[in-house]
């Protein structure tokens, strides 16, 4: 086991782990020790293809978000390749008072040095996000349950 973090015995995987469960404001200036300078990244909302980009994205989910963190519940790696799943916790007065939980996962690749070239998160924004949302969320709601049947 890695002694870094002992639920993956891949230093990589391990590493990326702990950064992202103790991120904080004060490590976007660190952002590259853990990501190459031409790393990809991208999710529902957002496509950057370097380290600035990725700190301006994860600046803004501090700055928009009230106590933002991640949860990494489960890491399968292979090769250079990783896939995490993890619940992200944050709250937002307008989606209703108390923490707010999105559930998703990530598409990772690391660079030859272990850096992470490719991070590409998956969640439904739709049923995680919208539909929590006051006006918007019923729409979404009433549009689901006419697909389903």
């Amino acid at each position: 086991m890695n002694p870094l973090n002992p639920r993956h015995p891949d230093t990589r995987v391990a590493r990326v782990i702990t950064f992202f469960e103790r991120l904080a404001p004060a490590d976007l200036n660190r952002l590259s020790e853990v990501y190459a300078d031409d790393a990809r990244f991208k999710d529902p909302f957002n496509e950057v293809h370097d380290v600035p980009g990725i700190r301006r994205v994860f600046a803004h989910m501090f700055d928009s978000l009230g106590v933002p963190r991640f949860v990494v519940l489960d890491a399968v790696a292979e090769g250079d390749q990783c896939f995490l799943t993890w619940d992200f916790l944050f709250e937002a007065p307008r989606l209703g008072p108390g923490t707010t939980t999105i559930h998703g996962g990530s598409h990772l690749r690391f660079g030859t040095d272990g850096r992470l070239v490719l991070h590409r998160d998956y969640w439904d924004a739709a049923e995680e996000l919208y539909e929590k949302l006051p006006v918007i969320g019923a729409l979404m709601r009433w549009l689901k349950r006419r697909a389903a049947g």
